[in-house]
Protein backbone atom coordinates (compact mmCIF):
# COMPACT_ATOMS: atom_id res chain seq x y z
CA UNK A 1 0.00 0.00 0.00
CA UNK A 2 1.10 3.58 -0.49
CA UNK A 3 0.52 4.69 3.10
CA UNK A 4 -1.69 7.70 2.54
CA UNK A 5 -2.34 9.92 5.53
CA UNK A 6 -5.70 8.32 6.27
CA UNK A 7 -4.45 4.74 6.01
CA UNK A 8 -4.86 2.53 9.03
CA UNK A 9 -1.85 1.36 11.00
CA UNK A 10 0.41 0.69 12.74
CA UNK A 11 2.44 -1.74 10.64
CA UNK A 12 5.34 -4.11 10.89
CA UNK A 13 7.07 -2.95 7.69
CA UNK A 14 8.66 -6.21 6.57
CA UNK A 15 11.46 -5.52 4.08
CA UNK A 16 11.59 -9.05 2.66
CA UNK A 17 13.65 -8.38 -0.45
CA UNK A 18 15.06 -11.86 0.14
CA UNK A 19 12.08 -13.64 -1.38
CA UNK A 20 11.40 -16.32 -3.99
CA UNK A 21 8.59 -14.22 -5.45
CA UNK A 22 10.72 -12.39 -8.04
CA UNK A 23 13.64 -14.81 -8.50
CA UNK A 24 14.64 -18.21 -7.13
CA UNK A 25 16.39 -18.14 -3.77
CA UNK A 26 19.40 -19.75 -5.44
CA UNK A 27 20.07 -16.29 -6.93
CA UNK A 28 21.51 -15.24 -3.58
CA UNK A 29 23.96 -12.67 -4.92
CA UNK A 30 21.26 -10.75 -6.79
CA UNK A 31 18.91 -10.90 -3.82
CA UNK A 32 21.59 -9.65 -1.44
CA UNK A 33 22.25 -6.73 -3.79
CA UNK A 34 18.56 -5.82 -3.96
CA UNK A 35 18.29 -6.07 -0.17
CA UNK A 36 20.69 -3.14 0.15
CA UNK A 37 17.72 -0.96 -0.82
CA UNK A 38 15.82 -1.92 2.34
CA UNK A 39 16.61 1.40 4.12
CA UNK A 40 14.19 3.18 1.77
CA UNK A 41 11.36 1.53 3.74
CA UNK A 42 12.06 4.05 6.51
CA UNK A 43 10.09 6.60 4.45
CA UNK A 44 6.92 4.59 5.16
CA UNK A 45 7.26 4.75 8.95
CA UNK A 46 4.75 6.53 11.15
CA UNK A 47 4.34 6.59 14.92
CA UNK A 48 3.87 3.06 16.27
CA UNK A 49 5.44 1.28 13.28
CA UNK A 50 8.15 -1.37 13.34
CA UNK A 51 10.69 -1.82 10.52
CA UNK A 52 12.21 -5.28 10.10
CA UNK A 53 15.22 -4.87 7.82
CA UNK A 54 17.91 -7.24 6.50
CA UNK A 55 20.51 -4.45 6.42
CA UNK A 56 21.42 -1.82 9.05
CA UNK A 57 20.36 1.82 8.73
CA UNK A 58 22.81 4.58 9.61
CA UNK A 59 21.98 7.09 12.33
CA UNK A 60 22.58 9.96 9.89
CA UNK A 61 20.05 8.53 7.45
CA UNK A 62 17.41 7.94 10.12
CA UNK A 63 17.83 11.48 11.47
CA UNK A 64 17.39 12.76 7.92
CA UNK A 65 14.23 10.70 7.34
CA UNK A 66 12.70 11.63 10.68
CA UNK A 67 13.51 15.30 10.09
CA UNK A 68 11.60 15.37 6.79
CA UNK A 69 8.69 13.15 7.83
CA UNK A 70 8.23 14.59 11.33
CA UNK A 71 8.42 11.19 13.02
CA UNK A 72 10.00 11.07 16.48
CA UNK A 73 12.75 8.44 16.73
CA UNK A 74 11.26 7.07 19.96
CA UNK A 75 7.88 6.45 18.29
CA UNK A 76 9.14 3.75 15.90
CA UNK A 77 11.21 0.60 16.31
CA UNK A 78 13.93 -0.66 13.96
CA UNK A 79 14.77 -4.38 14.04
CA UNK A 80 17.98 -5.08 12.12
CA UNK A 81 18.29 -8.74 11.18
CA UNK A 82 21.79 -10.15 10.54
CA UNK A 83 22.05 -12.22 7.38
CA UNK A 84 22.96 -15.92 7.78
CA UNK A 85 26.51 -16.52 6.63
CA UNK A 86 25.88 -19.68 4.64
CA UNK A 87 23.27 -18.84 1.99
CA UNK A 88 20.42 -16.51 1.10
CA UNK A 89 17.25 -17.28 3.04
CA UNK A 90 13.89 -15.51 3.29
CA UNK A 91 13.81 -12.67 5.82
CA UNK A 92 11.50 -14.67 8.09
CA UNK A 93 14.09 -17.45 8.33
CA UNK A 94 16.79 -14.90 9.11
CA UNK A 95 14.63 -13.48 11.93
CA UNK A 96 14.28 -16.98 13.36
CA UNK A 97 17.98 -17.74 13.02
CA UNK A 98 18.81 -14.53 14.89
CA UNK A 99 16.39 -15.38 17.71
CA UNK A 100 14.32 -12.25 17.09
CA UNK A 101 10.85 -13.73 16.58
CA UNK A 102 9.72 -13.10 20.14
CA UNK A 103 11.03 -9.51 19.99
CA UNK A 104 9.10 -8.79 16.78
CA UNK A 105 6.01 -10.53 18.21
CA UNK A 106 6.10 -8.41 21.35
CA UNK A 107 6.54 -5.19 19.38
CA UNK A 108 3.71 -6.08 16.99
CA UNK A 109 1.24 -7.16 19.67
CA UNK A 110 1.95 -4.13 21.85
CA UNK A 111 0.98 -1.93 18.91
CA UNK A 112 -1.78 -4.08 17.39
CA UNK A 113 0.18 -3.97 14.14
CA UNK A 114 -0.36 -5.75 10.83
CA UNK A 115 2.44 -7.05 8.60
CA UNK A 116 3.23 -4.89 5.54
CA UNK A 117 5.56 -7.02 3.40
CA UNK A 118 7.51 -5.90 0.36
CA UNK A 119 6.61 -9.22 -1.31
CA UNK A 120 3.55 -11.31 -0.55
CA UNK A 121 5.19 -14.74 -0.45
CA UNK A 122 4.59 -17.93 1.53
CA UNK A 123 7.38 -17.12 3.95
CA UNK A 124 5.86 -13.75 4.88
CA UNK A 125 2.41 -15.29 5.35
CA UNK A 126 3.88 -18.03 7.54
CA UNK A 127 5.73 -15.42 9.59
CA UNK A 128 2.51 -13.46 10.12
CA UNK A 129 0.89 -16.61 11.51
CA UNK A 130 3.86 -17.21 13.79
CA UNK A 131 3.88 -13.65 15.10
CA UNK A 132 0.08 -13.56 15.42
CA UNK A 133 -0.71 -10.63 13.10
CA UNK A 134 -2.67 -10.15 9.90
CA UNK A 135 -1.11 -9.25 6.54
CA UNK A 136 -2.21 -5.84 5.32
CA UNK A 137 -4.64 -5.27 3.59
CA UNK A 138 -6.17 -8.76 4.05
CA UNK A 139 -8.80 -9.28 6.78
CA UNK A 140 -7.21 -12.59 7.85
CA UNK A 141 -3.98 -14.49 7.30
CA UNK A 142 -6.01 -17.13 5.47
CA UNK A 143 -7.13 -14.47 2.97
CA UNK A 144 -3.50 -13.52 2.37
CA UNK A 145 -2.54 -17.18 1.92
CA UNK A 146 -5.31 -17.60 -0.66
CA UNK A 147 -3.75 -14.80 -2.75
CA UNK A 148 -0.34 -16.50 -2.96
CA UNK A 149 -1.20 -18.51 -6.06
CA UNK A 150 -2.00 -15.34 -8.01
CA UNK A 151 1.08 -13.45 -6.82
CA UNK A 152 3.43 -16.35 -7.59
CA UNK A 153 1.94 -17.04 -11.04
CA UNK A 154 1.85 -13.45 -12.27
CA UNK A 155 5.38 -12.72 -11.15
CA UNK A 156 6.52 -15.18 -13.83
CA UNK A 157 7.06 -14.27 -17.46
CA UNK A 158 5.14 -17.34 -18.70
CA UNK A 159 2.22 -16.81 -16.33
CA UNK A 160 1.94 -13.18 -17.34
CA UNK A 161 1.99 -13.94 -21.07
CA UNK A 162 -0.90 -16.40 -20.68
CA UNK A 163 -3.05 -14.01 -18.63
CA UNK A 164 -2.18 -10.97 -20.77
CA UNK A 165 -3.38 -12.72 -23.91
CA UNK A 166 -6.59 -13.79 -22.12
CA UNK A 167 -7.21 -10.17 -21.12
CA UNK A 168 -6.66 -8.82 -24.63
CA UNK A 169 -3.27 -7.18 -24.15
CA UNK A 170 -0.85 -6.92 -27.03
CA UNK A 171 2.33 -8.89 -26.28
CA UNK A 172 5.51 -9.52 -28.33
CA UNK A 173 5.56 -12.71 -30.36
CA UNK A 174 7.16 -15.34 -28.14
CA UNK A 175 7.27 -18.88 -26.86
CA UNK A 176 7.64 -20.51 -23.45
CA UNK A 177 10.13 -23.38 -23.30
CA UNK A 178 12.47 -25.37 -21.07
CA UNK A 179 16.14 -24.44 -20.87
CA UNK A 180 17.10 -27.42 -23.06
CA UNK A 181 14.83 -26.12 -25.84
CA UNK A 182 16.02 -22.49 -25.82
CA UNK A 183 18.70 -22.85 -28.53
CA UNK A 184 16.27 -24.46 -30.99
CA UNK A 185 13.57 -21.86 -30.34
CA UNK A 186 16.07 -19.00 -30.62
CA UNK A 187 17.25 -20.24 -34.02
CA UNK A 188 13.66 -20.58 -35.18
CA UNK A 189 12.84 -17.02 -34.15
CA UNK A 190 16.00 -15.60 -35.70
CA UNK A 191 14.86 -16.83 -39.08
CA UNK A 192 12.09 -14.23 -39.04
CA UNK A 193 13.43 -11.65 -36.56
CA UNK A 194 16.72 -9.76 -36.53
CA UNK A 195 17.04 -10.03 -32.74
CA UNK A 196 15.46 -11.97 -29.88
CA UNK A 197 15.41 -11.57 -26.12
CA UNK A 198 15.66 -14.60 -23.84
CA UNK A 199 14.16 -14.22 -20.35
CA UNK A 200 14.22 -16.48 -17.29
CA UNK A 201 10.67 -17.25 -16.21
CA UNK A 202 11.19 -15.88 -12.71
CA UNK A 203 13.39 -12.81 -12.81
CA UNK A 204 13.34 -9.12 -11.94
CA UNK A 205 15.25 -6.00 -12.91
CA UNK A 206 16.54 -7.60 -16.09
CA UNK A 207 18.46 -10.26 -14.14
CA UNK A 208 19.50 -13.13 -16.41
CA UNK A 209 18.12 -11.66 -19.66
CA UNK A 210 20.03 -12.23 -22.92
CA UNK A 211 19.75 -10.37 -26.22
CA UNK A 212 20.83 -12.29 -29.33
CA UNK A 213 21.13 -11.07 -32.91
CA UNK A 214 21.06 -13.07 -36.11
CA UNK A 215 24.49 -14.65 -36.65
CA UNK A 216 25.56 -14.49 -32.98
CA UNK A 217 24.56 -18.08 -32.19
CA UNK A 218 26.82 -20.59 -33.94
CA UNK A 219 25.24 -23.71 -35.43
CA UNK A 220 24.98 -26.37 -32.76
CA UNK A 221 25.91 -23.99 -29.94
CA UNK A 222 23.76 -23.12 -26.94
CA UNK A 223 23.15 -19.55 -25.77
CA UNK A 224 25.30 -18.63 -22.77
CA UNK A 225 22.31 -18.50 -20.42
CA UNK A 226 22.55 -17.46 -16.81
CA UNK A 227 22.06 -20.06 -14.07
CA UNK A 228 18.62 -18.63 -13.26
CA UNK A 229 16.05 -21.40 -12.90
CA UNK A 230 18.56 -24.25 -13.01
CA UNK A 231 18.93 -26.89 -15.75
CA UNK A 232 15.17 -27.61 -15.92
CA UNK A 233 14.06 -24.01 -15.63
CA UNK A 234 11.42 -22.32 -17.79
CA UNK A 235 12.46 -19.56 -20.18
CA UNK A 236 10.65 -17.23 -22.57
CA UNK A 237 12.01 -16.42 -26.04
CA UNK A 238 10.52 -13.27 -27.60
CA UNK A 239 11.05 -11.15 -30.65
CA UNK A 240 13.18 -8.12 -29.79
CA UNK A 241 11.10 -5.06 -30.63
CA UNK A 242 12.33 -1.71 -31.87
CA UNK A 243 11.83 -0.13 -28.45
CA UNK A 244 11.66 3.64 -28.11
CA UNK A 245 10.44 3.67 -24.50
CA UNK A 246 10.06 1.24 -21.59
CA UNK A 247 7.04 2.30 -19.53
CA UNK A 248 5.01 1.12 -16.58
CA UNK A 249 1.86 1.82 -14.65
CA UNK A 250 1.52 1.15 -10.93
CA UNK A 251 -1.88 0.30 -9.51
CA UNK A 252 -3.55 -0.97 -6.37
CA UNK A 253 -6.30 -3.53 -5.80
CA UNK A 254 -8.60 -2.62 -2.93
CA UNK A 255 -12.11 -3.03 -1.61
CA UNK A 256 -13.36 -0.28 -3.93
CA UNK A 257 -11.73 -1.76 -7.03
CA UNK A 258 -8.51 -1.12 -8.94
CA UNK A 259 -6.96 2.32 -8.63
CA UNK A 260 -4.25 3.77 -10.88
CA UNK A 261 -1.52 5.34 -8.75
CA UNK A 262 0.97 6.64 -11.31
CA UNK A 263 2.70 5.86 -14.58
CA UNK A 264 6.11 6.67 -15.93
CA UNK A 265 9.04 5.78 -18.15
CA UNK A 266 11.73 3.36 -17.03
CA UNK A 267 15.37 4.02 -17.64
CA UNK A 268 17.08 0.78 -18.63
CA UNK A 269 20.47 -0.55 -19.70
CA UNK A 270 20.54 -3.89 -21.56
CA UNK A 271 17.05 -4.62 -20.24
CA UNK A 272 17.95 -3.86 -16.60
CA UNK A 273 16.10 -1.20 -14.59
CA UNK A 274 18.29 1.82 -13.78
CA UNK A 275 15.76 4.54 -13.02
CA UNK A 276 12.29 5.99 -13.52
CA UNK A 277 10.59 9.29 -14.33
CA UNK A 278 6.94 10.13 -13.68
CA UNK A 279 4.61 11.18 -15.18
CA UNK A 280 5.18 9.80 -18.66
CA UNK A 281 7.31 12.18 -20.78
CA UNK A 282 5.52 13.97 -23.61
CA UNK A 283 7.03 11.77 -26.33
CA UNK A 284 5.36 8.64 -24.93
CA UNK A 285 2.42 10.12 -22.98
CA UNK A 286 -0.09 8.81 -25.52
CA UNK A 287 0.67 5.27 -24.25
CA UNK A 288 -0.93 6.14 -20.89
CA UNK A 289 -4.52 5.36 -21.89
CA UNK A 290 -3.82 1.86 -23.17
CA UNK A 291 -1.40 1.17 -20.32
CA UNK A 292 -3.91 2.16 -17.65
CA UNK A 293 -6.70 0.23 -19.38
CA UNK A 294 -4.60 -2.93 -19.43
CA UNK A 295 -3.54 -2.39 -15.83
CA UNK A 296 -7.15 -2.02 -14.73
CA UNK A 297 -8.09 -5.24 -16.52
CA UNK A 298 -5.24 -7.02 -14.77
CA UNK A 299 -6.35 -5.56 -11.45
CA UNK A 300 -9.87 -6.94 -11.88
CA UNK A 301 -8.35 -10.34 -12.70
CA UNK A 302 -6.15 -10.22 -9.60
CA UNK A 303 -9.05 -9.18 -7.38
CA UNK A 304 -11.10 -12.12 -8.67
CA UNK A 305 -8.22 -14.38 -7.60
CA UNK A 306 -8.20 -12.85 -4.12
CA UNK A 307 -5.19 -10.55 -4.45
CA UNK A 308 -5.20 -7.13 -2.76
CA UNK A 309 -2.47 -4.50 -2.68
CA UNK A 310 0.01 -2.88 -5.08
CA UNK A 311 1.15 -4.19 -8.44
CA UNK A 312 2.76 -2.94 -11.63
CA UNK A 313 2.42 -3.56 -15.34
CA UNK A 314 5.41 -2.96 -17.61
CA UNK A 315 5.21 -2.32 -21.34
CA UNK A 316 7.32 -1.40 -24.36
CA UNK A 317 6.54 1.41 -26.79
CA UNK A 318 7.94 0.96 -30.29
CA UNK A 319 9.27 3.68 -32.55
CA UNK A 320 5.91 3.94 -34.31
CA UNK A 321 4.02 4.29 -31.01
CA UNK A 322 2.60 0.77 -30.67
CA UNK A 323 2.40 -0.52 -27.07
CA UNK A 324 3.25 -4.11 -26.05
CA UNK A 325 2.73 -5.47 -22.52
CA UNK A 326 5.92 -7.15 -21.26
CA UNK A 327 5.48 -8.30 -17.64
CA UNK A 328 3.64 -7.76 -14.37
CA UNK A 329 5.11 -7.29 -10.90
CA UNK A 330 2.65 -8.36 -8.22
CA UNK A 331 4.43 -6.79 -5.28
CA UNK A 332 5.82 -3.48 -4.09
CA UNK A 333 8.16 -2.51 -6.92
CA UNK A 334 11.28 -0.33 -6.98
CA UNK A 335 9.04 2.71 -7.53
CA UNK A 336 6.19 2.06 -5.08
CA UNK A 337 7.99 3.26 -1.95
CA UNK A 338 9.65 6.28 -3.62
CA UNK A 339 6.19 7.29 -4.88
CA UNK A 340 4.81 7.06 -1.33
CA UNK A 341 7.74 9.15 -0.13
CA UNK A 342 7.14 11.80 -2.82
CA UNK A 343 3.44 12.07 -1.99
CA UNK A 344 4.22 12.31 1.71
CA UNK A 345 6.92 14.97 1.36
CA UNK A 346 5.01 17.11 -1.15
CA UNK A 347 1.59 16.77 0.49
CA UNK A 348 -0.17 16.90 -2.87
CA UNK A 349 -3.84 15.84 -3.13
CA UNK A 350 -4.66 12.25 -4.07
CA UNK A 351 -5.72 13.20 -7.61
CA UNK A 352 -2.51 15.18 -8.28
CA UNK A 353 0.50 13.48 -9.88
CA UNK A 354 3.73 15.33 -9.07
CA UNK A 355 6.80 15.11 -11.29
CA UNK A 356 9.60 13.00 -9.85
CA UNK A 357 12.37 10.66 -10.85
CA UNK A 358 14.61 8.07 -9.25
CA UNK A 359 18.04 7.07 -10.50
CA UNK A 360 21.50 6.01 -9.42
CA UNK A 361 24.72 7.93 -9.98
CA UNK A 362 28.29 6.90 -9.24
CA UNK A 363 30.48 9.54 -7.60
CA UNK A 364 34.15 9.72 -8.54
CA UNK A 365 35.17 9.16 -4.92
CA UNK A 366 33.61 7.73 -1.80
CA UNK A 367 31.28 10.11 0.08
CA UNK A 368 29.60 9.88 3.47
CA UNK A 369 25.90 10.57 3.97
CA UNK A 370 26.56 13.79 5.89
CA UNK A 371 28.87 15.04 3.13
CA UNK A 372 26.25 14.35 0.47
CA UNK A 373 23.64 16.33 2.44
CA UNK A 374 26.11 19.19 2.81
CA UNK A 375 26.77 19.29 -0.92
CA UNK A 376 23.05 19.29 -1.67
CA UNK A 377 22.63 22.29 0.65
CA UNK A 378 25.59 24.15 -0.85
CA UNK A 379 24.28 23.67 -4.40
CA UNK A 380 20.68 24.61 -3.55
CA UNK A 381 19.45 21.07 -4.25
CA UNK A 382 18.34 19.88 -0.80
CA UNK A 383 14.64 19.02 -0.67
CA UNK A 384 12.64 22.06 0.42
CA UNK A 385 9.19 21.20 1.92
CA UNK A 386 8.00 24.78 1.35
CA UNK A 387 8.61 24.51 -2.40
CA UNK A 388 7.89 20.75 -2.52
CA UNK A 389 10.96 20.11 -4.61
CA UNK A 390 14.57 19.09 -4.41
CA UNK A 391 16.82 16.02 -4.22
CA UNK A 392 16.39 13.22 -1.68
CA UNK A 393 19.08 10.51 -1.20
CA UNK A 394 16.40 8.01 -0.27
CA UNK A 395 18.23 4.74 0.39
CA UNK A 396 21.02 5.61 2.86
CA UNK A 397 24.75 5.65 2.04
CA UNK A 398 25.76 2.81 -0.31
CA UNK A 399 28.30 0.24 0.85
CA UNK A 400 30.92 1.56 -1.57
CA UNK A 401 30.18 5.21 -0.76
CA UNK A 402 29.82 5.90 -4.48
CA UNK A 403 26.66 4.25 -5.94
CA UNK A 404 24.08 6.77 -4.75
CA UNK A 405 20.36 6.23 -5.22
CA UNK A 406 18.40 9.45 -5.26
CA UNK A 407 14.99 10.91 -6.00
CA UNK A 408 14.44 14.26 -7.69
CA UNK A 409 11.12 15.93 -6.94
CA UNK A 410 9.46 18.78 -8.81
CA UNK A 411 6.11 19.03 -7.06
CA UNK A 412 4.57 21.34 -9.65
CA UNK A 413 4.82 18.66 -12.34
CA UNK A 414 7.72 20.37 -14.13
CA UNK A 415 9.57 17.79 -16.26
CA UNK A 416 12.11 20.40 -17.34
CA UNK A 417 12.77 21.13 -13.69
CA UNK A 418 13.59 17.47 -13.09
CA UNK A 419 16.19 17.40 -15.85
CA UNK A 420 17.77 20.63 -14.64
CA UNK A 421 18.06 19.36 -11.06
CA UNK A 422 19.51 16.03 -12.23
CA UNK A 423 22.22 17.86 -14.21
CA UNK A 424 23.11 20.04 -11.23
CA UNK A 425 23.18 16.99 -8.95
CA UNK A 426 25.60 15.17 -11.25
CA UNK A 427 27.96 18.15 -10.94
CA UNK A 428 27.49 18.51 -7.18
CA UNK A 429 28.32 14.87 -6.41
CA UNK A 430 30.85 14.56 -9.24
CA UNK A 431 29.15 11.64 -10.95
CA UNK A 432 31.15 9.65 -13.47
CA UNK A 433 30.19 10.05 -17.10
CA UNK A 434 28.70 13.52 -16.80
Amino acid sequence: MTRDEDEAGPFVVFANFLSDLAVDLEEGEALATWAQQAPRKAWLLRAGDVLVTPVPLSREFLRYVYGLTGVAAGDVSIVEVPAPRTRAVPLADAVRAAGLVRHVRDLARDRGAALLPTALDASAVGFAREVGVTVHPYPTVDDAAAALRASMLLNTKAGFREVAEQLGMRVPRGRVCRRSEVARVVREFLRSHERVVVKPDRSAGGHGMRFLARGELAEGADPALDTVGGPQGVWVVEECLDVAHSVSVQLECGASGTRVLFSGAMRTAHGAFTGYVSPLPADCARAAGELEDWGTRLGRHLSALGYAGPFGLDALVTGDGEVFASESNIRRTATTTPYAMVRRLTGVPQDTRPAWSVAKGRSRRSLGFAEVLKRLEEHGLAFDPARAEGVVPYADAPQDGRSWRYAVIAGAGDADGLREQEARLAAALEFEGR
